[in-house]
């Protein structure tokens, strides 16, 4: 199929505004690119300080210096359910390296938190920099120079993106991403979202709550809902960088034990020297980025990925904003219903035809990039097959043509709606990003007084205190990337649903996150510039009338403009600075950049651009 000419376009002034910076990366990349084993290049001391732990079959092996290593980077821990089964996966790893010839070393560690436990708490002012620690984390782990590639194991928000651009500064690596699959179906969507608005409303008790919760979430495996764990995967699928057909299927299978052993398989024949040399800077590309984001956008998924994907495509020395988001989401058609864009979930996605059937339908309709190079190869047709056990053998089969179950998953020509539902909003309060997917026509623009609030504690409080009951724009300040670590805001979502289901017209507007839980109350998030830098946040007052217009993409004060000479708010840098971990990442609040530049608090190398 011809290529849509918005992609076209789009792909084309990603290239353009990137040229010098990824010209930079690639040829720092490609200066290591080895035609011998990393280890060879390493002192016999060196090397016996990296053998003394092996067993005598293995040391024998990397005593010699002809056969590719493989990396294993890891965030398993046995608290997390996405993460509990990879503690499997080394071992199998191991094996399955060895039998093909080569071996395999457990390299490193890297932190897993979770938002799901942190949410509302202190913890997760944390985690959206846990994402570059991760990042320096895998660096750590790959910088021995004893591996040839590497498989890095991790699932859930800021570990794939983390682990992707610590990949990404080993360039001349090949590098394949292994997944743990999805836990089993619990409770309904529908059902988990009710309790939770009941008890906001104090109509049952923290034992319902609870036990509605441990139905949703019951079992090891990532969490069935369409946030960004499950976006990271779907990402990592489309981009490449994982075997065709891994993303969904469930741990403690058959199927997912032959995945990651042809995982270890795979990426030892993706070593330099080896005829099939793929490293990881030749796959992520302006071409392969901007199928992420038209994945992204096709399936509803994770608002957080428009920083992610922003800082992964800095580490590849690449340049992309939320201007590309914006303009991609208005031709690429929403073709997936899945929790909370929908009541499905994510094993309901895969039954439908999942990654497979909407790579197809994205390829027929001219919305993805063809010429990519992937961990398979060239073009995209391998990740149009799906993996099946034959006589315990693994195999890859066409996948299907027509979506199982139209409700959860369509082709392009019959979207569940024309435009990807993710909408750069522009205006006197600066820059943000909305998703608006799973939120109704009528509440796409709302217009109404402002409330202010600095802490989600403060909202809800008024909330419980009856002092909400009106049309309002819940604005939530001082929740950026400097100020507190951009926490998630997903403990609002049960009131303000309630407030809206009440017959309010509301809407929240923060520079903080939402992440993958955005929902059916519109919400403006990631506003830059951040209220504690100065941004247009600070200067609101309660009663200012704001606009929000999902439709004309504007966020606006309305009225005279001598709100923007009003003194800003008064901002406590040490609110957020001391406690459960907090006082150890004063340098990263200090150093952070803004949502639209990824919010990393990397100092950047001059090649990684803006």
């Amino acid at each position: 199929m011809t290529l849509h000419p918005v992609v076209q376009s789009v792909t084309a002034r990603i290239v353009a505004r990137s040229r010098e910076t990824r010209e930079h990366y690639l040829a720092r990349s490609r200066a290591a690119y080895g035609h011998k084993t990393q280890r060879a290049q390493l002192a016999c001391a060196n090397l016996a300080h990296a053998l003394a732990a092996e067993p005598k079959d293995a040391k024998e092996r990397l005593a010699g210096t002809e056969r590719p290593n493989l990396a294993i980077v890891s965030a398993y821990n046995d608290m997390l359910s996405a993460h509990q089964p990879l503690g499997r996966y080394p071992l199998w790893i191991r094996q399955a390296a060895f039998a093909a010839g080569g071996s395999a070393q457990f390299a490193g560690g890297v932190p897993a938190m979770c938002d799901g436990i942190t949410q509302g708490q202190a913890g997760m002012e944390l985690s959206l920099f846990s994402r570059d620690v991760i990042a320096m984390s895998t660096a750590i782990a790959l910088s021995h120079q004893m591996f040839d590639a590497a498989v890095c194991l991790g699932v859930c928000d800021k570990i794939v993106p983390g682990m992707l651009i610590g990949a990404l500064s080993f360039g001349h690596l090949p590098v394949v991403f292994v997944p743990a699959g999805p836990m089993p179906s619990g409770i309904s969507n529908e059902e988990k979202s009710r309790v939770r608005q009941r008890h906001a409303q104090g109509e049952v008790g923290r034992d319902a709550l609870l036990a509605s919760e441990m139905g949703a979430y019951h079992a090891p495996g990532t969490c069935t809902f369409y946030g960004t764990a499950n976006s990271n995967q779907m990402l990592m699928e489309i981009m490449g960088l994982h075997l065709p057909g891994a993303s969904f299927v469930p741990p403690g299978s058959a199927l997912r034990e032959a995945l990651t052993r042809e995982a270890a398989r795979h990426a030892l024949s993706l070593a330099a020297g080896g005829g099939r040399f793929t490293p990881v800077a030749e796959v992520i590309d302006e071409r392969a980025l901007v199928n992420g984001i038209v994945g992204l956008l096709a399936t509803g998924g994770s608002t957080n990925h428009t920083m992610h994907l922003v800082a992964v495509a800095r580490a590849a020395g690449v340049a992309i904003d939320w201007d590309d988001f914006s303009d991609l989401s208005a031709v690429v058609p929403l073709l997936a219903r899945v929790y909370p864009n929908g009541g499905a979930d994510v094993n309901q996605f895969q039954a439908a035809g999942g990654m497979a059937f909407l790579i197809r339908s994205l390829r027929e309709a001219g919305l993805l990039h063809e010429d990519v190079t992937t961990i398979m190869g060239k073009g995209l047709d391998a990740y149009t097959r799906h993996p099946v056990l034959r006589d315990g053998a693994l195999a890859w089969e066409d996948g299907p043509r027509a979506s199982a179950d139209p409700s959860v998953l369509r082709a392009a020509q019959a979207p569940f709606s024309p435009d990807g539902g993710l909408k750069l909003l522009r205006g006197n309060l600066g820059r943000a990003v909305i998703k608006v997917s799973a939120v109704a026509p009528e509440h796409r623009l709302i217009e109404a007084p402002a409330r202010i609030f600095e802490s989600q504690a403060a909202l809800l409080e008024a909330f419980g205190r009856g002092e909400l009951e009106q049309d309002m724009v819940a604005v939530l300040r001082f929740q950026g990337p400097r100020a507190n670590g951009m926490p998630e805001l997903h403990q609002l979502t049960p009131a303000l649903s309630v407030l809206q289901g009440r017959g309010h017209r509301v809407a929240l507007v923060t520079d903080g996150r939402m992440s993958g839980a955005s929902g059916k109350v519109p919400a403006a998030i990631h506003v830059t510039p951040e209220a504690s830098v100065g941004g247009p946040l600070a200067r609101l007052r309660d009663g200012d009338r704001i606009r929000l217009d999902t439709i004309a993409g504007t966020l606006e004060v309305l009225g005279d403009a001598g709100w923007l000479a009003r003194e800003p708010a008064g901002f406590d840098p040490q609110a957020s600075a001391q406690g459960i971990g907090r006082d150890l990442f004063g340098v990263a609040r200090a150093q952070a950049d803004g949502a639209e530049q990824g919010a990393c608090f990397f100092q950047w190398p001059q090649w990684a651009g803006r």
